[in-house]
């Protein structure tokens, strides 16, 4: 019988050599500019000190970034098409070099973590490795035999038509049109990265508008609606949604670190790489040009509130997002600042009633997301690594501050319809005290949810899904109408 010889496996010396570039391609996002994000975060002094350093060149930038800060590599936003790839070819036997215009101690540190590179080249203080820089230093370390790329990106287009078998990662538009004109034709694509514009609208996150809807309460509630303040109303309603999406942007890029530690903020554009930290810079900068935009058509004291909002919001996400109990207290000012600011542009008196009542309901609410990102680590026996600087026992002593402040609100509102103001602007005032149980209800519901680790992290995203609050909501809204 015939003897039956199998298939010979390839072998290190059948495989040509594979040289892979870092950002954009092995990794969805830059690291260049992740570490400046953390940089920003974390030694903002260093800040003065970027100029000098690029007046050096890209390669002393790079080398300086590298040494202030220290990215996390193990959570980075890897195409994990390609590193599937990589590890078929690594267990093949073939020679895997990453060759990286980053700097060579970062990109050392990706590959001591993914384990499957022979060598690293990479940019070092003097020698920005992109482009021919790149491609001289594989001809040096790989003599003049032939080797597989890939890249994502035009500085990279050297490498793709020097390569036997050119392949793309993630590869840019431009790239594509080049690599078209000049008859390159890719081997293999590995693209993972989302580019579409439900990716832009997610990192805008327009389901956070709704809270900017506080803009016209002080409107409502002064039972004198015309066009002119309804008009003022909805354009500070634009504004400051605007201006929040900008703000929202600006903290996702800070936090881009801490939310890739996050099992649910990971998928974020900017933390999942699939947006650039450029994209995102210009898209916050264009939205609050617009929300500024429109303060023209405004009183003038609203562009001083809408001011202090992006002010505040920007303090939070450098700096008092990490300092316990200060946090809660700046969401839950900006609340009442969105009233305040509500009744600048539509004219309408504020009473220190809703201004006590505000205060209160919302540090309660703010209270309640800090206690529910408590409640769901314990229950995942994980520990805090979102650097707010709250840590597990502090979960009893939160669920005190929320609930009390929770009930004061109550109180004031109770306080509030029964005063004189009230029966002169309701002809049913009684009837307003049937949105009591309804409010007790809601917000002891939210806080028992919140303690069986059933509330979503955002008690406004719970507010706009759950069935049973927004049905207590229009019933507080029948209520409210028939008593007027």
């Amino acid at each position: 019988m015939p003897q039956i010889v199998s298939p010979p496996e390839h072998s290190q010396t059948t495989l040509r050599p594979l040289c892979v570039d870092l950002d954009g391609s092995l990794v969805k996002s830059d690291t260049l500019l992740d570490s400046l994000l953390v940089l920003v975060r974390k030694r903002p002094s260093l800040l003065l000190a970027l100029p000098g350093r690029l007046l050096r060149g890209k390669a002393a930038f790079k080398a300086f970034v590298t040494e202030s800060v220290s990215l996390d590599v193990v959570h980075l936003p890897y195409n994990r098409k390609l590193l599937h790839y990589l590890d078929e070819q690594h267990r093949l036997g073939r020679d895997l070099y990453l060759a990286s215009g980053a700097n060579i101690a970062l990109a050392r540190r990706v590959a001591a973590h993914l384990g499957i590179f022979k060598d690293v080249l990479g940019s070092d203080g003097d020698l920005n490795l992109t482009g021919h820089n790149k491609l001289e230093r594989i001809r040096t370390r790989l003599g003049a035999g032939e080797f597989d790329y890939v890249g994502n990106d035009i500085p990279d287009l050297p490498l793709l038509a020097c390569s036997a078998e050119p392949m793309i990662a993630n590869p840019s538009l431009a790239l594509r049109m080049l690599m078209r004109t000049r008859n390159i034709h890719p081997a293999q694509e590995f693209c993972e990265r989302r580019r579409s514009l439900a990716t832009m609208v997610r990192a805008l996150r327009p389901h956070q508008w709704a809270k900017n809807l506080l803009l016209l309460i002080p409107l409502l509630l002064s039972h004198s609606i015309s066009i002119k303040p309804l008009i003022g109303g909805l354009l500070a309603f634009c504004s400051f949604s605007l201006a929040a999406s900008g703000t929202y942007i600006f903290n996702d890029l800070l936090d881009i670190e801490s939310d890739r530690l996050h099992p649910r903020k990971r998928k974020r554009p900017f933390a999942a790489g699939d947006l650039s930290p450029i994209t995102g810079l210009a898209a916050a900068a264009l939205f609050l040009t617009l929300a500024f935009v429109l303060t023209v058509k405004l009183p003038a004291n609203f562009a001083a509130w809408l001011l202090l909002y992006v002010l505040s919001t920007a303090a939070y996400s450098v700096r008092l997002k990490r300092i316990p109990i200060v946090d809660v207290l700046v969401l839950s000012g900006l609340y009442t600042l969105r009233l305040l600011a509500g009744s600048s542009a539509t004219s309408s008196h504020i009473s220190h009633w809703l201004g006590g009542f505000s205060v209160f309901l919302f540090f309660s609410l703010a209270i309640a997301k800090r206690f529910a990102e408590l409640q769901n680590l314990l229950a995942s026996q994980s520990v805090p690594k979102n650097g707010r600087g709250y840590i597990l026992s502090d979960i009893e002593q939160l669920r005190a501050f929320g609930t009390s402040s929770a009930f004061a609100a109550v109180i004031i509102f109770a306080n509030y319809i029964s005063g004189r103001d009230v029966v002169a602007l309701y002809r049913n005032s009684t009837l307003l005290w049937m949105i009591l149980p309804l409010m007790i209800l809601w917000l002891c519901r939210v806080w028992l949810l919140a303690s069986r680790g059933k509330l979503d992290e955002d008690p406004v995203v719970f507010a706009l899904t759950d069935r049973m609050s927004l049905l207590i909501g229009i019933a507080a809204i029948v209520v409210t109408l028939l008593a007027i």
